[in-house]
C-alpha cells in the first residue's frame, strides 16, 4: 500500500461529492419542505392582503387626491410584485443540483431577495418621494375633499397589514425565533414589508388627519416623504443582506467553531490549517478545510479517515451539504519554501 508523499496534497472528496449523510432518512428534506409550505402561506396571505389594500388605496387617493394615500398604494403595489417575486424563490431554490449547477439552486432565494429589495426602493421609496415633492409645489391648490373616505381606507388597510404581520411574526416564531426564523430571506422580507406598511399607513392617517385640521398640505406631503424615506431604508437593508449571501456569506460562528473543533479532535489530524465555509443555500452549506496528517499513514488509512470526518461533519453541522478536505503536509511544505531549499540568500 502507498503512503501521503511529504508534501503532496491528496484531496479526499472529489469536487462532486455530496455528502450522503447529511440528511439521514431525509428528515431534514421534509422539515424543509414543511417550513417551505408555511412560509408559502404566509407570502400568499401577505400577498392577498396588499393586492386588496392597493386597489382600494389607489381609488381612495385618486378620489381625494391625497399624495399619502397615493404613496401608500404605490407601497402596496410594490409589496404585491415582491411577494411574488417571493414565491419564485421558494419554488425555484429547491430544485436540485444538476450538471450545470452542481451546488444546487439555493441561492436563488436569495437572487430573488435581491429582486424584491430593488422593487421596494424603485416603486415603492421613489413613488412616495415624488408625491411629496409634488403636493409640496402644489401647496394651496390641495384640498381635504374627500379624505374622510382615505382615512376609512387607510384604517382598514392597517387592520389587514396587522393580521398580515401577526402571520408573519408567528411564521418567525413557529422557526425557532428571530434569530433562526429571519435566516429565511423569504419570511425576512415579509416580515420587513408587513411591519413597513403598519408604520407607513400610520404616518398616512397622521399626515392626512392633521391636513385636514391645519389646512396645511405640508404635513401630508411630510409624511409621503417620510414613508419613501422608510421604504429605502428597508430597501438597503434587505439589499444589503441578500447581496452578502449572494457574493458568498460564510456559515455562522457557531457551526464553523463546531466544525473546527471536531477537526482538531480527530487524533489523525494533527493540525488544521484552513477553513473555509459557504452558504450554498437557506439551509446547506460548503465546507472545506486543509488539514495536516500525522506523519505514516498509507492511503487505505487516508481513506478510513476521510469517511470517518465526512461522517462526523455531517452529523455535527446538518447543513454541510458539500465536504471537501485537503490533505497537506505542513512540515514538508515550510522546508520546500524554506530559503536553503529554494536558493535564497540566506540559504545553506
Amino acid at each position: 500500500m502507498s503512503c501521503v508523499c511529504p508534501g503532496e496534497r491528496v484531496p479526499l472528496f472529489p469536487p462532486t461529492a455530496r455528502c450522503e449523510h447529511r440528511r439521514p432518512g431525509q428528515s431534514a428534506w421534509v422539515t424543509a419542505e414543511g417550513t417551505d409550505r408555511r412560509t408559502r402561506v404566509t407570502v400568499l396571505v401577505a400577498l392577498a392582503a396588499n393586492l386588496v389594500i392597493a386597489a382600494a388605496k389607489a381609488v381612495g387617493g385618486l378620489a381625494a387626491g391625497s399624495p399619502a394615500l397615493l404613496s401608500e398604494a404605490a407601497h402596496s403595489v410594490a409589496d404585491s410584485l415582491n411577494e411574488v417575486f417571493l414565491l419564485a424563490a421558494l419554488r425555484r431554490s429547491r430544485r436540485p443540483a444538476d450538471r450545470r449547477h452542481p451546488f444546487g439552486y439555493g441561492k436563488e432565494r436569495f437572487f430573488w431577495s435581491l429582486l424584491a429589495a430593488v422593487g421596494i426602493f424603485v416603486m415603492g421609496g421613489c413613488f412616495s418621494f415624488f408625491q411629496g415633492f409634488e403636493a409640496l409645489a402644489g401647496g394651496a391648490e390641495e384640498d381635504t375633499g374627500g379624505y374622510v373616505a382615505g382615512l376609512i381606507v387607510l384604517g382598514i388597510a392597517l387592520l389587514a397589514e396587522g393580521a398580515s404581520l401577526l402571520r408573519a411574526l408567528y411564521q418567525v416564531r413557529r422557526q425557532g425565533g428571530t434569530g433562526a426564523g429571519l435566516r429565511d430571506p423569504a419570511l425576512r422580507t415579509v416580515v420587513a414589508e408587513d411591519g413597513t406598511a403598519v408604520l407607513g399607513v400610520t404616518l398616512a392617517i397622521a399626515g392626512m388627519a392633521l391636513h385636514m385640521v391645519t389646512g396645511q398640505v405640508v404635513w401630508e406631503a411630510s409624511a409621503s416623504l417620510a414613508i419613501g424615506a422608510l421604504l429605502v431604508y428597508v430597501a438597503y437593508r434587505l439589499g444589503r443582506d441578500a447581496r452578502d449571501q449572494l457574493i458568498g456569506e460564510a456559515a455562522d460562528q457557531e457551526s464553523s467553531g463546531r466544525i473546527r473543533e471536531l477537526l482538531r479532535a480527530q487524533p489523525e489530524i494533527d493540525s488544521v490549517e484552513a477553513l473555509f465555509t459557504m452558504k450554498t443555500g437557506l439551509d446547506t452549506a460548503l465546507i472545506a478545510a486543509r488539514v495536516d496528517l500525522v506523519p505514516g499513514l498509507d492511503s487505505e488509512r487516508v481513506e478510513d479517515v476521510a469517511v470517518r470526518i465526512k461522517r462526523s461533519i455531517a452529523r455535527t453541522v446538518p447543513e454541510a451539504d458539500q465536504i471537501f478536505l485537503d490533505v497537506t503536509d505542513h512540515r514538508a511544505r515550510e522546508a520546500a519554501e524554506s530559503p536553503a531549499a529554494t536558493g535564497e540568500r540566506g540559504g545553506a
